[in-house]
């Protein structure tokens, strides 16, 4: 239906502004926001951009539970360190989206109402410290594979987004292999949960590309216009080539039997992920959706007077303003 929706949008802009506009796609010029763009465009990157705010907000539950039962004193600070840059990357995100005219009020409330999602990995619950460890190893890994290469996405304010969030991306995944590391190198028991973490964090790691390609409606279109650079299937290729060694150099067990190497193709064949259980935590029947909307929409209830005080100086001073002129 989404697809039909663009392709319907699009043919009703003028084919000759759809050309131009193509060409400068092809050319890798960066479109900006008062720049021309035919809708299904400027929708395809509220979705993409307001899915990927979501994610970031969202994604600090699972890791905000634990800065109070963090080992050390170090740990809670590098975790409460990270949970603010999740913060600072909602706030980019939701930045670039309202260039496109959406605002941020708009974009909660197309989450709270179903209309919009986030990753179907905050959707699983964080169960011993070595979660942590898995979340930044294996989710933020997934999360780089992913990003790095919306650097070079047609939109520009998404693109320049992209560049803090990648390098701020990149020690939360060092921090969580650092965790995996050092539990590995300590008891057997505490190898034992490192190794338990793996088992249940794979699987839904996979799913944060996405559905397999030839399900995915929206990735033809999405790589014509550059918003997306790379297919789900390629991103979730390269994220097993690279993370598997990794897990081999902690002495940790990927939970496929079928994972082999490929000495053909140069790369690991491994067991897909299953997309029904994918489905259903989409659909909000996941370990811990309803915990996860009931957080947001108590935040934004709870939240209401600060932002109507907000509005309420905002106006205060705009009316100063216009006094003195």
């Amino acid at each position: 239906m989404y697809a039909q929706m663009i392709k319907s949008e699009a043919s009703q802009d003028d084919p000759e502004k759809l050309a131009a506009f193509q060409a400068r796609i092809d050319r890798g010029e960066k479109i900006e926001p008062k720049d021309w763009m035919p809708e299904g465009y400027r929708k395809t990157l509220i979705r993409q951009i307001g899915q990927h705010a979501h994610s970031e907000i969202v994604g600090q539950l699972p890791e905000g539970n634990w800065v109070t039962r963090a080992p050390t004193l170090e740990r809670k600070a590098i975790l409460l360190a990270k949970v603010q840059d999740e913060a600072g990357h909602g706030l980019y995100l939701y930045c670039a989206a309202e260039t496109l005219g959406i605002s941020r009020d708009e974009m909660t409330e197309m989450l709270l109402d179903g209309r919009m999602k986030y990753s179907s990995i905050f959707n699983y619950p964080t169960l011993t410290w070595a979660d942590m460890g898995a979340v930044g190893w294996l989710v933020d890994g997934a999360a780089i594979m992913n990003q790095v290469p919306l650097q070079r996405t047609s939109y520009g304010p998404y693109a320049r987004a992209m560049v803090r969030i990648c390098k701020e991306e990149s020690f939360h995944q060092r921090q969580g292999f650092d965790v995996m590391m050092k539990m590995c190198q300590g008891s057997e028991a505490q190898k034992r949960m490192a190794q338990d973490a793996l088992n249940r964090f794979w699987f839904p790691s996979l799913m944060m590309f996405g559905p397999s390609d030839k399900d995915s409606k929206h990735s033809a279109q999405s790589m014509k216009w550059r918003i997306k650079m790379n297919t789900n299937d390629e991103l979730r290729q390269k994220f097993v080539d690279q993370t598997v060694p990794q897990a081999e150099y902690l002495g940790l067990t990927v939970p496929d039997p079928d994972l082999t190497w490929n000495e053909e193709t140069g790369h690991y064949d491994f067991t897909e992920p299953d997309w029904a259980e994918f489905m259903e935590v989409l659909a909000g029947n996941g370990p811990c959706n309803r915990d996860r909307m009931e957080a947001r929409n108590r935040a934004w209830d709870e939240g209401a007077w600060v932002r109507e005080g907000l509005m309420a100086h905002a106006t205060k001073q705009r009316a100063v303003s216009v006094a003195a002129e």
